[in-house]
């Protein structure tokens, strides 16, 4: 929401955001004097996808600078939920004690912004993370062929390549969490590399 506002509107719709969250306590309001010119901001949680994940972390990245000092204007917090487990993010001064609009508010509206344009901040990041996703998802769906092989060291890479090559479909990631092949699949993989069968 705050990405198609302009800045100075998205200023003042976030100042103070945490009052109007439902069944929700801050505890830093009771350390802060300016608490009302704060804004608690969400990125992600226990069970976000690669996505979520991916733009966090390029999010934490740069509000880093600006958690620095003994009152920095960020602080990263990470909250407890009954249905999520937690939830993670950062609690944010908006405007500073001349009513003016804090660097730090004006870095995250510039990110709020691109991703109103677009839904991934960092196309590497992003890809590399749905990459080590399906690797580790190939080593899971493989779970009874790995009885049947003499797997090499990096096996999970070379499968992945093969089936890149050959049946693309199986390392598309459609629910963002990775791709994640067939047994069938694996199989005709491990076979066309030639791995060797467990004779033990």
């Amino acid at each position: 929401m705050l990405g198609t506002m302009d800045l100075s509107e998205a200023a003042t719709k976030a100042a103070g955001n945490w009052k109007r969250f439902d069944s929700f306590v801050w505890f830093r309001d009771r350390e802060l004097e300016d608490a009302d010119q704060w804004s608690v901001i969400y990125t992600h949680n226990r069970d976000s996808r690669l996505l979520d994940q991916s733009n966090a972390h390029v999010i934490t990245k740069a509000m880093e600078s600006f958690n620095e000092g003994d009152d920095p204007d960020v602080v990263f917090e990470s909250h407890s939920h009954w249905a999520v487990g937690h939830v993670d993010g950062f609690s944010l001064r908006v405007f500073d004690q001349h009513g003016e609009i804090t660097p730090a508010f004006k870095a995250y509206h510039d990110l709020a912004e691109r991703l109103d344009d677009y839904p991934i901040l960092d196309e590497s990041d992003y890809s590399n993370r749905e990459y080590e996703a399906t690797l580790d998802n190939i080593k899971d769906a493989a779970w009874r062929l790995k009885n049947d092989f003499d797997l090499p060291e990096g096996w999970e890479g070379e499968v992945y390549s093969w089936l890149s090559d050959n049946r693309s479909g199986e390392v598309e990631n459609p629910d963002d969490q990775g791709g994640y092949p067939s047994e069938e699949a694996l199989r005709a993989a491990f076979e066309a590399l030639a791995f060797e069968e467990d004779q033990g």
